[in-house]
Parts: C-alpha cells; sequence; structure tokens
C-alpha cells in the first residue's frame, strides 16, 4: 500500500515538474520572440553586434516572425477597398452586359454589399459588424427593419421581369428582395428572413410572415420567438441561421432551388459578397464539374474574395454604382421602391389580440398607415437577434478557453 501511495505521488511530482518546465519554455520563447522582434524593427546599421548574432542564433525565430509579417500584410491588403476608375468600371459593365445578354441560365448571389445603401453594414467591410466586434467596438445600429430595399434590389427584379434571370441565392437576412417583389419561387434566402417565424410542429411548416423583426429575443441555438402557431399551438421559432448554426428549413431557406438553380446556371453573377460564406458550399458552385463547364464567374466586390482568381471578371464598385451603368446598358428602366406596393403587407400575417404586447419593435406601415407606437420611437437604438450576436458569444466563449490555459 505504501508502494503504491509513493509511486503515486512520484507520478503527480514528475507531472508537475513536466508542467512547470513546458510553462518555463513556453516564456523563454516569448521572451525571445519579443527580443528578436525589437531587434527586426531595427535598421541594418543600427544593429549591435550582440544583436546581430541573436539573429543568428535564432534562425528559426527570425523566419517565424517573417511568416507571421507576411500573413499579415496579406490580411491587411486583402481587407482593403478598392474602387476601379470611371473609365475602367465602365469598360467592365460593358463586358458584364454582354455576359448577361449571351447568358441563358443567369444565376444572382448576393450579400451584405447590396444593402449598405440603405443603411445596412456588412459584415467584414472595414467599418463591418465583424470587423468592429474582432477590435472590441459595439455594434449597434438602428431598427433593420425600418431599411427599404435598394436600387440593386429593385435592379435585379427587372432583370428577372425581363428573364434576364432566372434565380437570387441571397446571404441577407433582411427580407428586402422580398419586398421589392421578387417572386419568392425564384428566391433562396439561406440565412433566413428577420420577417418570417414558422411553425415546425405543422406539417408541412407553417410560416407567418410579420411586420416586424420577430428576432428580438433569438440568438444561437435559442430560435423561440414567444409566440404560437394560430392553427396547433405550437411554439413559433425564427427563419435565421444564426452564426455557427447551418440551417434545416425548407422556407425561406430554399437550399433545393438554390442548388437546382446552380446546376442549370451557366452565368453566376456576385453582387456585395465576401464569398468567405459561400465558399464552403461546393454545390452552389458545381465544383462536381470539371473546371471548364462549371457557370461563368463575375464578381461587384470592393474587396478580395476567395474566388477572384475564377472569375471571368472582378468589378471593383458599389453596387447601385455597379447596376446603374448594366442596365443603362441594357436598356432597362428601373422603377423607384414603391412603399405604397410593398408586398409584404398583403402577404403579412396579423396578430392575435393577445399577441400585440410580444415585441417592442418598429412595424413596416404602408404610406397611409396609424402613427408608429411611441415607446418604439424617437430614434431608439435596436438590434435584430441575428445581427452579430451569435459571433460575440463565439468570442467570449474563445476568450474563456484562453485563459484557461494561461492559468495552467
Amino acid at each position: 500500500m505504501e508502494e503504491h501511495t509513493t509511486r503515486g505521488g512520484s507520478c503527480r511530482t514528475e507531472r508537475k515538474a513536466l508542467e512547470k518546465a513546458r510553462i518555463i519554455q513556453r516564456e523563454n520563447q516569448r521572451k525571445s520572440f519579443k527580443m528578436i522582434s525589437e531587434i527586426l524593427k531595427k535598421d541594418d546599421g543600427k544593429r549591435t553586434e550582440k544583436e546581430s548574432a541573436a539573429l543568428l542564433q535564432n534562425q528559426d525565430i527570425v523566419q517565424e516572425i517573417c511568416k507571421r509579417q507576411t500573413r499579415k500584410t496579406v490580411l491587411k491588403r486583402k481587407q482593403e477597398e478598392l474602387y476601379d476608375d470611371a473609365e475602367e468600371l465602365r469598360i467592365k459593365v460593358k463586358h458584364l452586359a454582354e455576359a448577361v445578354r449571351l447568358s441563358k441560365n443567369l444565376v444572382i448571389y448576393t450579400g451584405a454589399g447590396i444593402s449598405t445603401a440603405a443603411s445596412i453594414p456588412d459584415y467584414r467591410g472595414p467599418d463591418g459588424v465583424w470587423t468592429r466586434l474582432k477590435r472590441g467596438l459595439p455594434v449597434s445600429v438602428t431598427d433593420l427593419s425600418q431599411a427599404e430595399p435598394t436600387f440593386t434590389h429593385m435592379c435585379i427584379k427587372m432583370l428577372h421581369e425581363e428573364k434576364l434571370v432566372q434565380h437570387v441565392v441571397s446571404q441577407n437576412c433582411d427580407g428586402l428582395h422580398l419586398r421589392s417583389g421578387f417572386p419568392r419561387q425564384n428566391l433562396s434566402e439561406l440565412h433566413g428572413n428577420m420577417f418570417i417565424e414558422v411553425c415546425t410542429t405543422c406539417i408541412p411548416a407553417r410560416e407567418y410572415i410579420r411586420l416586424f423583426d420577430v428576432t428580438e429575443r433569438t440568438a444561437k441555438h435559442r430560435h423561440a420567438t414567444g409566440r404560437r402557431c394560430g392553427h396547433c399551438g405550437g411554439d413559433l421559432r425564427d427563419t435565421i441561421v444564426h452564426f455557427g448554426e447551418r440551417g434545416t428549413l425548407d422556407q425561406p431557406l430554399n437550399w433545393k432551388g438554390a442548388i437546382e438553380a446552380a446546376e442549370h446556371s451557366d452565368t453566376i453573377l456576385c453582387l456585395g459578397s465576401s464569398l468567405k460564406v459561400l465558399k464552403k458550399y461546393p454545390r452552389l458552385w458545381c465544383m462536381n464539374r470539371p473546371a471548364s463547364k462549371r457557370p461563368r464567374l463575375y464578381i461587384v466586390n470592393l474587396q478580395w474574395t476567395p474566388k477572384d482568381d475564377l472569375a471571368a471578371l472582378k468589378i471593383h464598385g458599389k453596387c447601385d454604382d455597379v447596376m446603374s451603368l448594366l442596365m443603362e446598358e441594357l436598356n432597362i428602366k428601373v422603377p423607384a421602391y414603391n412603399r405604397a406596393e410593398d408586398p409584404i403587407f398583403t402577404m403579412a400575417t396579423a396578430l392575435q389580440p393577445v399577441e400585440d404586447a410580444s415585441h417592442t419593435r418598429k412595424l413596416v406601415l404602408p404610406p397611409a398607415g396609424p402613427q408608429e407606437p411611441s415607446d418604439c420611437a424617437g430614434g431608439a437604438l435596436a438590434q435584430g437577434g441575428w445581427f452579430g450576436r451569435g459571433y460575440n458569444k463565439g468570442q467570449k466563449k474563445k476568450q474563456m478557453v484562453q485563459q484557461s490555459e494561461k492559468k495552467l
């Protein structure tokens, strides 16, 4: 028994000694990295003999620091916004217009960049949601449901009416494609719609379109909106695919429609998307086909995207500017968004009297509608449940893991 106890104590002592040795080694590495970094910041002529010798003795650290600096420079370059000059932009749009005319099955992929003109921030731009959160800056915006379809949204609707666009695959949750009048059967909202809640107890799932942002109480893995189905009494949930989740709903995600559209497409136009999420969905890029038989890819974005090297054409410009030139080339008139004709007003399901107090968000109202509730007016700040909340949660979890590792 004493021998077993002694052996157990010896093992614990060895583990502690090993852990202590690892901690000391990490600390020495950290000091070495810091010292070499400071030396590398100096010009060659200003380094002492001792410092030059330290660089020769620590070539592995020098190489690692140089690699990190290169990665940092590349990342910074990818985050920069570039603009084509006026003449280059017009030439590129002419090429795009020709591609649109010749295409038999054009599919448009849209991202947050098409909604920035509606004062909805993007995600990975210089002042985007993810960018601000990574810097520890707050993300606080006015009620996103009060945004209206942009010029680009209306252009896409007209391109479909002219039978030049067959399908739209959107990463946006703002519902602006739907509100522009674009037909739902030709729309895939891969990350959901802030105006739609569903009952998954009903078969098929029953859909409720509301005149307000239904995501007030929802977040990652918490989709209940607090209201109940008027048919079966089941809990209603939002349709949003929160950060770190995968969507499972038929509508409004319409993955089937998105995949079928990709399979039949000969041209894909990406507007305002960083493509960093879409690149994870190989079926939307027809990656099972040889490269020569995949759809021709055209990208409109101010920043680098992971598909730039595969694109037939990359246009650096704001979506509204590019679409304005494109519609001019195609000789298509684009009507302004008319709130009175917004289809959300005819599609929406009214709340039951007992549900009137189930949300505090502003209502989207027709031009002749009643005044907005006073408790939501006055420019009060609000934030969609889907707008960055899941990302923040993921960052906090990562920080907790890092802190626990430091304590060891």
